[in-house]
């Protein structure tokens, strides 16, 4: 399956944290037949794909299966639902969106109060999401807890689309764009004997990877992400983090993982050597499972390629498609180089 339809069927697919049934699923029915593959007590798929040889170094790579979203939690009298976030969700983004229960087709609005019954105090702040609700059409709480029980999961009601000069937007770019560079992958014929994990529950604290990896045990591991890119006109200089049409995004450090020095000499070495164009980040911020894996049982040497993204968690993230398909091909030549070292 080509690269850009593979991220479109993932990025519609709805798969919250913690539940990430729908993505696994579809995953499995693609790989079936193409490789060995377990699921875990968290619900990771750990695939073993043959390679043409057995490889120096056992090499993992991992991206998450799951996507930042709103949970149920209250219903109101006047048949509004109460809701949380799950996941890193700036509530500034959420007024006014459309939301669906997941993997359904029942679609609700976030409203939140009108703007002229707010005092001058609150007119000034960002709204928490534990003050928005979901308007699905109901007009009592029996009513609302009949069709949106407590701890249904919510996701963007945000359809993948292609436009501009070569861009996509989605909602769950983030991490589909791992997962699709890793089906790619093992739809392809591979050098070396690699092994692949589809994790759950980064987006809550790296919960997947730390089990995943525990099981796998690698020597190194390069984890597949997308980063923020605030390549917009209100971000200069080393704000703006990093730009789409750059290329892949090869991290020295973040909140949670100083990445292995040599794989990242090694990855800028690869790109130059391969004519990918590859940038880094201008800041040290967020962070992903890379922060879980390098830590698991006795250390793992351990890397992390990244597609630049605009508006990150956000239901409308952006991306340049030419990224993913550089980040691909860096992933590749970068895999080699590590299972040969």
């Amino acid at each position: 399956m080509k690269l850009k339809q593979e991220l479109e069927t993932l990025c519609n697919l709805d798969g919250i944290s913690g539940y990430e049934d729908a993505v696994r699923a579809y995953i499995i029915s693609r790989i079936d037949g193409r490789a060995v593959y377990t699921t875990d007590n968290l619900g990771n798929l750990i695939v073993f794909k043959k390679g043409a040889k057995a490889p120096e170094n056992k090499l993992l790579l991992s991206a998450h299966m799951d996507e930042v979203g709103l949970i149920a939690t209250y219903h109101n009298a006047d048949g509004t639902v109460k809701i949380a976030a799950v996941g890193g969700v700036d509530a500034r983004v959420l007024a006014g969106r459309r939301v669906r229960i997941a993997n359904t087709q029942t679609v609700g609005v976030i409203g939140l109060r009108a703007v002229h019954n707010l005092t001058k105090e609150e007119k000034n702040k960002a709204p928490k999401a534990e003050e928005l609700c979901v308007d699905f059409g109901c007009e009592t709480a029996k009513e609302a807890e009949e069709l949106c029980p407590q701890g249904t999961f919510l996701a963007f009601d945000t359809a993948y689309t292609a436009f501009g000069n070569g861009k996509i937007t989605a909602k769950a770019l983030d991490d589909r764009c791992g997962c699709a560079i890793l089906l790619s992958l093992i739809d392809s014929e591979l050098e070396y004997d690699t092994w692949f994990t589809f994790v759950v529950q980064e987006e809550i604290g790296l919960r997947g990877a730390k089990t995943a990896a525990f099981g796998v045990e690698p020597e190194y591991c390069m984890v597949l992400e997308t980063t923020t890119a605030a390549d917009i006109p209100s971000a200069e200089d080393e704000k703006r983090v990093c730009a789409l049409g750059a290329g892949p995004v090869i991290s020295y450090m973040d909140r949670t993982t100083i990445y292995n020095k040599k794989l990242y000499e090694l990855a800028f070495a690869t790109a130059r050597e391969e004519e990918i164009p590859a940038q880094t980040k201008t800041m040290i911020a967020g962070g992903n499972d890379a922060g879980a894996i390098h830590l698991s049982k006795t250390g793992v040497k351990t890397i992390a390629l990244s597609v630049p993204c605009r508006y990150l968690h956000s239901p409308s993230c952006v991306i340049a498609y030419a990224d993913l398909k550089n980040t691909k091909r860096l992933v590749k030549g970068l895999m080699n180089r590590i299972c040969s070292l």
